[in-house]
């Protein structure tokens, strides 16, 4: 080996090329030298390199001093300015912009606010950025990995080297970065890190925009602030309603397998705009609700165990087709909700977990930072770069993709220190309670971050338990939701349908005990994916009875929950009432819309929506006492329900009535908030919903009798196993 001929040293030369240098930029780039200005490059392959400015001057040749590529000498440099290198070997000559004569891209202001966790721009900052510096084009890589003792990026346009991008670290936070001009859009990347125990970790990119199809797991360069949007109007109308006040229906989407392609291949984003946005909008739901779409590795885990938090998966497509999926909905007036998993992540080893060699984003003890249920790593919420990191992932997916919501997963699990933990097995905090109060705080944040910054949003919670506030302001101690997940009203009707109608009279509380605290919380009633999975049966297949009875059944079930308050959530395919439960591997059984009962259940859906969407006495005070009022909740031995809803200005009440038996009713004696003239505006028994067709002859009159403690009353026909709505034009 050549001795170098300036005054690097042999061991700094080894550190530099053997790729285990702590901060090669004091020794690669420009350096002065006296009143002279020295080269140095590590350019593995090359036999020859000339130092040349960046509008081709020679500045000259320099020394190879050692067999591996590295090469020094003086140059004809009078000031700091970025270089070019000519290489040359066997094979012909090549040209390299030097990525260690450009200065950082980050700077103290970045520093303060990453330091501080208030930084709400990260997704700026950090990752893989396109972009120009010194008129050199290239990217800026930036990582946290405050633990680490050398950090590259590695990727395709280094033939994955870790030796030739070493990155420069910034001590006071953490970050290390650095620009590649030889890096380009298109390209795969991981960062290689080298940690306090000289072990290499191949990680993704936390914050990178997109990845490599699985099972491949490179980040991708990608730009997500280039796309033409054409929402505009959109975005600026939902600004203004109150969310708890206009009607909210939802679909909730597994995209994989809402329809196939032929050979079982994944509908693309392009393809599901056309197609899914289509049929929701025929369908008359307001929103759609994307299972999982963060990059993830394990297609059962239906997006629940997300690895790139900041990729759209590209299962689909890529950024841009998500992008062109959601601006299409919007076009058609629908607005897209995201499922987003703050709560945990998997250990897949090139995600999050021991990121630089140690429990970076999440808690080491494993008492608080495994979750025992799902093999998960759990976040850290006590550190404000791991808050900070989910923060910035809600307010990017909300920015650059102007999604509507976020469903938020597993809040309950965040709440709680002791969940689904044995005696023993948690920490307390620091008052000895089992809540989580840096998960609580992280939670209130990332509320009042969302709606602050994007204005018109909602956030709905995934939370199973009685914690109180959820949907409450964060100004008033709660957690800042629009909206939570009604688990209770799910749990008990179902349970109330699942029995056979002669025992439904000694349940009647099933159906009536969700109304002590329907107006708590702003609840959206969920009959979800979770309930037709893993042995849980379609919800047809729930219902008790013959199978006319489980098809009446569940259109009656329907009916009642549009007339309950509470915004509305299915999962896909329930509409056409399947038999069998949903299976991720396999397209929503679509031939079933050949038959009569599957397509009635689907007009019936339909036709649900429309009056929701029409008849503001359905949802205007869907989170308010006032819009509720109980006309018949004590006839158990008819098992019979009836209500009114109120859209608070008066106007149009809808009276709901419910039979959850199969014998018709005839002569019932119905309490009324008023007298007059009321249509029969839904019937669940309608023969175009495969019903048997009884019902009240399109209206009932109300005569000025009380009954119940109401002032007017009316003789009605109640179907088996049927919904009613009538409504008063008065």
């Amino acid at each position: 080996m050549a001795e170098p001929k300036w005054k690097t040293g042999g061991p700094e030369i080894e550190a530099i090329i053997n790729g285990r240098h702590a901060d090669p930029f004091k020794v690669l780039g420009l350096h002065p030298s006296g009143k002279s200005w020295v080269a140095r490059a590590f350019i593995p392959g090359a036999l020859s390199v000339e130092a040349q400015s960046l509008d081709g001057k020679s500045l000259g040749p320099l020394e190879r001093c050692h067999d591996a590529g590295f090469f020094e000498g003086k140059v004809k440099a009078t000031k700091q300015q970025p270089l070019r290198f000519v290489c040359a070997n066997a094979g012909g000559r090549w040209i390299v912009a030097d990525p260690y004569s450009i200065g950082p891209v980050l700077g103290p202001q970045d520093d303060y606010f990453m330091a501080e966790g208030n930084h709400l721009r990260l997704y700026d900052k950090l990752g893989a950025h396109p972009l120009t510096m010194d008129g050199v084009s290239g990217v800026h890589f930036a990582v946290w990995a405050p633990n680490a003792e050398r950090v590259s990026v590695v990727g395709d346009f280094n033939a994955w080297d870790g030796r030739r991008h070493v990155m420069r670290k910034r001590m006071d936070v953490g970050i290390w970065e650095i620009f590649v001009p030889e890096a380009a859009e298109g390209q795969g990347y991981k960062f290689e890190i080298i940690d306090n125990h000289g072990a290499v970790h191949l990680k993704s990119d936390p914050y990178g925009f997109a990845a490599e199809l699985r099972p491949n797991t490179a980040s991708k360069i990608t730009r997500t602030d280039q796309f033409k949007w054409s929402d505009a109007e959109y975005l600026k109308a939902r600004i203004a309603p109150d969310k708890r006040r206009v009607p909210i229906s939802i679909y909730e989407v597994h995209l994989g397998s809402w329809r196939k392609n032929v050979g079982d291949a994944f509908l693309s984003y392009d393809e599901l705009a056309e197609q899914l946005i289509a049929y929701v909008k025929d369908l008359g739901f307001t929103h759609i609700e994307l299972l999982p779409v963060s990059e993830y590795p394990y297609d059962p885990s239906w997006g629940y165990q997300p690895v790139g938090l900041f990729a759209p998966t590209s299962r689909f497509g890529d950024p841009a087709g998500f992008a062109r999926f959601v601006d299409k909905a919007h076009a058609a007036n629908i607005g897209i909700i995201l499922d987003w998993v703050p709560a945990h992540f998997p250990v897949d080893t090139h995600g999050l977990s021991s990121f630089d060699g140690t429990a970076l984003y999440e808690h080491a003890d494993p008492r608080q930072g495994f979750h025992p249920d799902w093999n998960t790593a759990i976040y850290n919420f006590g550190r404000k770069e791991v808050q900070s990191f989910l923060l910035n992932n809600a307010l990017f997916w909300l920015e650059r993709y102007h999604l509507d919501g976020l469903r938020v997963d597993a809040v309950a699990s965040m709440l709680y220190l002791d969940y689904s933990r044995k005696e023993g097995e948690w920490i307390p905090n620091q008052y000895g309670g089992r809540e989580n109060l840096e998960a609580i705080a992280f939670l209130q944040r990332m509320n009042h971050e969302t709606y602050g910054q994007h204005p018109g949003i909602m956030t709905i919670a995934e939370e199973s338990t009685a914690f109180p506030g959820v949907s409450k302001p964060t100004s008033t101690g709660g957690l800042g939701f629009g909206f939570k997940w009604n688990m209770g009203f799910m749990h008990d009707t179902l349970q109330y349908m699942q029995r056979e109608g002669v025992h439904r009279k000694h349940h009647h509380n099933d159906l009536t005990f969700g109304l002590l605290y329907a107006f708590t919380e702003n609840f959206v009633l969920p009959l979800s994916h979770d309930e037709v999975v893993h042995g849980k049966g379609s919800l047809l297949a729930k219902m008790s009875g013959d199978d006319w009875q489980k098809f009446a059944t569940l259109r009656a079930y329907f009916g009642f929950m549009w007339g309950y308050p509470g915004k509305k959530l299915i999962f896909m395919g329930q509409e056409m009432a399947p038999w069998t439960e949903w299976n991720h591997t396999q397209s929503l059984d679509w031939h079933l819309l050949d038959h009569s009962p599957h397509k009635g259940m689907q007009s019936l859906i339909r036709d649900l929506n429309h009056l929701y969407v029409k008849y503001p006495a359905l949802f205007a005070r869907d989170c308010e006492s006032d819009g509720y009022e109980w006309l018949i909740g004590d006839d158990a031995e008819n098992s019979i329900f009836a209500w009114a809803r109120h859209s608070g200005d008066g106007k149009q009440p809808i009276v709901v009535v419910s039979n959850f038996t199969s014998v018709l009713r005839e002569n019932y004696i119905l309490p009324l908030p008023k007298s007059g003239i009321w249509r029969e505006v839904f019937n669940s028994d309608a023969e175009q919903y495969w019903g048997t067709g009884k019902g009240n002859q399109g209206q009932i009159t109300g005569l000025e009798q009380s009954s119940h403690g109401k002032p007017a009353s009316a003789r009605i026909t109640v179907p088996p196993l049927a919904t009613l709505f009538f409504v008063s034009d008065t």
